[in-house]
């Protein structure tokens, strides 16, 4: 009888303690200040991440995990692993967007400062978000994390940039996956017309589409595709920025 119990105890401990299918082991540190102020901008584009949707509750991906910017807008379940690391706020966690890339730093080893070297995950947070999960001392926290869909208030959130013949367009505030896979564009005059990623969550046009009223279709990584038609007038300019009343849902 004391040889099951004991046999229960180790088989209820190992479930109770591992994490549950699904996640992944990465460490985490933080940058930007207490009020996330220098986490503004970033390699996906968004740039005040207030007004993208974002918040503080963001942070910057290793090489491993940002998959050169396709990994822009997608949301991560974080927990600090307080089996590992006495830093932990136990029972915490926090979900995050990803913002930003954090660069390797070959100088350093991947095992002592170089943290977003690769293959290692991990999460450069910004502070505050960071601070749900670990405490400030410790300066780099042992995690578990999945990534999880995302849940945003209000439809997506449509930037265009560029020239002329240059058209940068950004999506900020996409839920769902949280990422595109793949846009077109339509203007009254055209046809439709694949844009290419440039950078982050930045996509390329190389057409005149000056004063024409655009149409967008727009296919997150999760696989639903919206057609987001004549969301943007045509009186545009560069730097203008409009919100849609749509959204995904995976």
């Amino acid at each position: 009888m004391g040889r099951v119990l004991i046999t229960l105890f180790v088989v209820l401990a190992a479930t109770f303690f591992a994490p549950a299918k699904g996640w992944n082991y990465g460490t985490a540190t933080f940058y930007g200040g207490p009020d996330g102020s220098g986490t503004m901008g970033g390699a996906c584009g968004y740039g005040n991440l207030y007004q993208a949707g974002y918040g503080t509750n963001t942070a910057a991906l290793s090489s491993v995990l940002f998959n050169d910017g396709a990994a822009c807008g997608q949301c991560y379940l974080i927990m600090c692993d307080s089996n590992a690391s006495p830093w932990c706020k136990g029972g915490a966690a926090v979900t995050i967007t990803a913002t930003n890339f954090c660069p390797p730093n070959w100088a350093q080893p991947s095992n002592r400062g170089g943290w977003c070297n690769p293959p290692r995950p991990h999460f450069d947070m910004a502070q505050p978000a960071w601070e749900r999960i670990g405490v400030y001392k410790a300066g780099i926290i042992p995690v578990h994390y999945q990534q999880v869909t995302c849940w945003r208030q209000g439809g997506i959130r449509i930037t265009i940039g560029g020239s002329t013949f240059f058209q940068l367009v950004n999506f900020a505030n996409v839920a769902g996956s949280g990422s595109i896979r793949s846009v077109s564009v339509k203007g009254t005059k055209t046809g439709w017309i694949a844009l290419n990623r440039n950078w982050g969550a930045n996509w390329q046009c190389n057409s005149a589409l000056v004063g024409q009223e655009l149409s967008f279709t727009v296919t997150s990584t999760g696989g639903q595709t919206l057609y987001l038609n004549n969301v943007v007038p045509a009186w545009w300019q560069f730097g203008m920025a409009f919100v849609t009343n749509y959204n995904f849902y995976y």
